[in-house]
């Protein structure tokens, strides 16, 4: 494989950049290639040997690590579907469950759970090597 040059990297990290800051928006390989400046053949290649997936996998990766994150924090499974980007809730859920191995409503109540534990009882959630050094036991 031949070296990227600086410029075509910097494009591509630019891209990158934009799709972090608009996961949940409905962008397409089209829109994202023109921030990078290229044609989307070229920007789904070099984009895809960078990151080790397609541009594609990487939107998605990011709306269900955001969708964790709101789910933890509790909120109702149909407004963590629209707040990420996903259209409909059937194809949250299934791609949820599929790339996460829970449905999002478990999730949710599960993290939900375990807040609530750590809370009850806080050294459940250290480490009890720190617990032992500091003598907190």
């Amino acid at each position: 494989m031949t070296a990227l040059n600086n410029d075509i990297y910097q494009r591509i990290v630019a891209a990158k950049v934009y799709i972090d800051e608009n996961y949940q928006a409905p962008i397409d390989l089209d829109e994202i290639s023109q921030q990078a400046f290229l044609s989307k053949f070229h920007f789904h290649r070099l984009f895809t040997r960078i990151y080790r997936r397609t541009p594609h996998q990487y939107v998605t990766r990011k709306r269900l690590e955001k969708a964790r994150d709101l789910l933890a924090a509790n909120k109702p499974v149909t407004e963590v579907c629209s707040e990420v980007g996903f259209e409909s809730i059937g194809s949250f859920s299934t791609l949820f469950k599929k790339e996460i191995g829970f449905a999002p409503q478990y999730y949710r109540n599960m993290a939900w759970l375990k807040k609530q534990e750590q809370q009850a009882q806080p050294k459940v959630a250290i480490p009890h090597c720190f617990i032992e050094m500091h003598k907190l036991g």
